[in-house]
């Protein structure tokens, strides 16, 4: 529960978060991002680690010269690029075996399910469309890996959907992050970008409940 508390402050307080990073660390902060972006696409035990939202508070602070603008879009898509490809060939490797595992502290088989009816539905264009989804953005590439889509055509969709998704999310935050009402609201900012993320989740959801 403590973790789960941490995680929502931190989520709620990114900006603050990562003001004191930049402070006490400087171009350190380059690799703990380019780490996280990489575990939260590269690793199925970590889709709780924050996305959208760390991208648009990326982008605010680059566009206060904190971070440089150019440099962070490139890392960072390095990182979710690099991260889906290790997702994929782990989920190659592992095999539909992983579809026996009940849910567990690191492994949630619902969350597993719910991304392969995703494919089902938008197919090869899920790696795409996924990267803007959370939980479905973690474990699109490893159920990619599973179902044995074709390397060529994963890399592809990757590279686009990584490319694409750390573009808007920083520019996003870049353009819009330093208005007023949105410095001054910033959590509230934060807890829309994540409802909005998840809204196709929840439509999902309730199209199959009734």
């Amino acid at each position: 529960m403590e973790l789960i508390k941490d995680l929502i402050d931190i989520l709620l307080h990114l900006d603050k978060y990562l003001d004191s990073v930049i402070r006490n660390y400087g171009s350190l902060t380059y690799g703990l991002l380019f780490l996280i972006v990489f575990c939260e696409t590269g690793l199925v035990v970590t889709p709780i680690l924050p996305g959208d939202s760390l991208l648009f508070a990326v982008g605010t602070f680059a566009a206060l010269g904190s971070i440089d603008l150019g440099l962070v879009i490139t890392l960072l898509s390095i990182a979710a690029i690099a991260g889906d490809t290790v997702n994929y060939w782990i989920g190659h490797i592992v095999g539909p075996k992983v579809f026996t595992k009940e849910k567990s502290l690191f492994f949630n088989k619902e969350y597993l399910v719910r991304t392969n009816h995703f494919y089902q539905k938008y197919g090869g264009k899920t790696i795409i469309i996924a990267r803007f989804i959370p939980i479905i953005r973690t474990f699109a590439p490893f159920v990619a890996g599973i179902g044995r889509m074709t390397y060529g055509r994963f890399i592809a969709y990757n590279v686009i959907g990584g490319i694409g998704w750390i573009t808007a999310f920083v520019l996003g935050g870049y353009f819009f992050g330093n208005i007023p009402f949105v410095k001054n609201n910033f959590s509230l900012i934060i807890l829309a970008i994540i409802f909005i993320s998840v809204l196709p989740l929840i439509i999902e959801l309730l199209r199959k409940r009734r």
